[in-house]
């Protein structure tokens, strides 16, 4: 096993490798960058949504050099907006963003500098990379592990239900539900939850809208701060986790299908064992291997991925927010930084996932398996 680990940690290196050099390559093709935001920002020409972060670092190089006019010369210039700028301050904004390197070498230091899990700073709020991921953490734990939870928590019950029901009306009415759950995007779910539920409503103003605490949460006792936190994070989460469990759910009641109709549990009964030693005993171990198995990568998933019009909808600043916000405003040290992190985690995760099925089966052996 200790060889299978150390052969899958190697090839995590040219794979990490081969997604931060095509995504590098397709961000050099890309129209705009941070040097043009910059330049719209001082003509008065950036009308980007997430234009408030100007107020941020952009202060560092926008307070002390030369603005346009003042004599400078009309310039040609790559970059659009950049007529009648002096080209000194050009070369200036080049440096402070790490352009005036030939892409190679920008290529090669970023990858060493990740290699050591430094990150740089944000181009535009001035804070180190790692302490606004950081920050945005909170909110994202809580949406992943509860969506997951509640995901696995619904899922399993109900796939072995429908499982020990097939064909049924029970069976039946229970598809029909989860495919159109399925179906709903979660953001429209969530406006109608908002509605009925959320505070404003004409209907049951319950539940707030607004982060995951109230103002003021540190005043609270310790049970009022649960209540506070639960009360701010049920919308969010059913919203999302209507059609997370629709795969799963499903996954399981095949999967104990297969088992069920295995020669293994008609011996188990004719042993004369109640159906519930048979299914609990001896099928639900080998059935729930590749669910059980499947979990951490599900909580990556809902980590990570689908959360960024919730987030949105609710006011929840996560990392689906944070990674967004750094597209559009061509921040790349967030972008990079987020893509590097994601993906060690997403290739850190894959292996965890191999070691849980050896960990719920021991007769799996992945040494004698090719990678």
């Amino acid at each position: 096993m200790f060889a299978y680990v150390a052969r899958r940690a190697l090839l995590m290196i040219p794979t990490l490798f081969g997604i931060m050099l095509i995504s590098f390559l397709i961000v050099q093709f890309a129209p705009g960058g941070p040097v043009e935001r910059v330049l719209a920002q001082l003509q008065g020409n950036d009308t980007s949504a997430t234009s408030r972060i100007a107020g941020g670092g952009g202060g560092d190089f926008a307070g002390g050099q030369q603005q346009p006019g003042g004599g400078a010369a009309e310039t040609t210039s790559k970059y659009r907006g950049a007529q009648g700028l002096d080209p000194a301050f050009i070369k200036q904004l080049e440096a402070q963003f790490g352009f005036d390197k030939p892409p190679i070498e920008r290529f090669g230091l970023m990858l060493w500098n990740y290699a050591r899990f430094d990150f740089g700073k944000s181009y535009f709020r001035d804070v180190p990379v790692l302490q606004l991921i950081k920050e945005k953490l909170p909110v994202s734990i809580s949406l992943g592990l509860w969506m997951t939870l509640l995901s696995y928590a619904i899922s399993i019950p109900l796939g072995i239900r429908k499982a020990v029901k097939d064909g049924s009306t029970f069976d039946t009415w229970t598809s029909a539900v989860v495919i159109v759950g399925y179906a709903i995007p979660g953001f429209l779910f969530a406006i109608l939850l908002i509605v009925l539920l959320g505070e404003g409503s004409s209907f049951l103003p319950i539940f707030p809208l607004r982060g995951l605490t109230s103002e003021n949460f540190w005043q609270l006792p310790w049970y009022a701060k649960a209540a506070d936190y639960l009360r701010h994070i049920f919308l969010p989460i059913l919203a999302m986790a209507l059609g997370a469990f629709a795969t799963s759910t499903l996954l399981t009641k095949n999967s104990f299908l297969d088992e069920i109709r295995k020669q293994y549990v008609l011996t188990a009964r004719m042993k004369g064992l109640s159906e519930r030693q048979v299914l609990y005993g001896h099928v639900f171990r080998n059935a729930m291997l590749i669910v059980i198995a499947g979990f951490p990568g599900a909580f990556i998933s809902a980590f990570f991925t689908g959360s960024l019009l919730i987030e949105t909808v609710f006011s929840l600043d996560g990392l689906g927010l944070l990674s967004f916000e750094s597209i559009v405003n061509r921040d790349y040290a967030v972008v990079f930084a987020n893509l590097y992190i994601f993906s060690l985690l997403g290739l850190v995760v894959n292996l965890l996932s191999d070691l849980t099925y050896t960990w719920i089966d021991p007769r799996i052996d992945f040494e004698t398996r090719e990678v």
